[in-house]
């Protein structure tokens, strides 16, 4: 079981009024952005894991968060709920579970070649290469990789290991949506 909820509107987020909504733990967090854009993503993605929590377990109080030796969070007190977040530019993302799980959201952009020969397996690349949307492609198989990493919480992997990550994971395992105006892209990695 779980539950995904978003943010694609972070521009009405207003800064001083939802300060004062999260855990000084995740003010510092957010006020550590340098930009006014990172700091609603961040108090985003924050505010999203509070309404899971209420709706979804009865939990109001706010979440503080210990991290694994991979800076993987969790959340004090409650070992048995597992819960990933994301952000980019355009949306913020969270999902609960009772069973690890991984997401990651990226904004579409322009393919990048060489972002692709760094990140890619040459399967991989002959996928994006075949498509004919290479910039959907591209995002998707970058998600899927991320929001693995997150799910396994073992931090992000050299050069030549993300290059081969997809290789023996089922594709079953991954559920990507596309916003239906295009701005962003989001793919869940689900357990074993």
């Amino acid at each position: 079981m779980y539950r995904i909820f978003i943010n694609d509107r972070l521009n009405e987020i207003d800064l001083e009024a939802s300060l004062p909504l999260l855990s000084d733990q995740r003010r510092q967090q957010a006020l550590a952005y340098r930009h006014e854009l990172g700091r609603r993503e961040c108090i985003a993605a924050y505010l999203l894991l509070c309404q899971a929590l209420r709706e979804v377990y009865g939990i109001t109080t706010l979440p503080i968060f210990e991290y694994s030796e991979h800076d993987k969070p969790s959340i004090v007190g409650h070992p048995e709920i597992f819960f990933n977040l994301s952000h980019c530019k355009e949306a913020a993302i969270c999902v609960v579970s009772d069973q690890a799980i991984g997401v990651d959201i990226e904004s579409i952009r322009e393919y990048d070649e060489a972002i692709a020969q760094y990140s890619m397996s040459d399967e991989e690349l002959f996928q994006i290469q075949q498509s004919s949307h290479s910039d959907l492609a591209f995002i998707r198989l970058w998600t899927m990789k991320e929001a693995f990493v997150k799910l396994s919480g073992r931090g992000l992997p050299s050069q030549l290991h993300l290059q081969s990550l997809l290789s023996d994971i089922p594709s079953s395992r991954f559920i990507t949506h596309i916003s239906p105006d295009r701005r962003y892209l989001y793919t869940l990695c689900l357990p074993d």
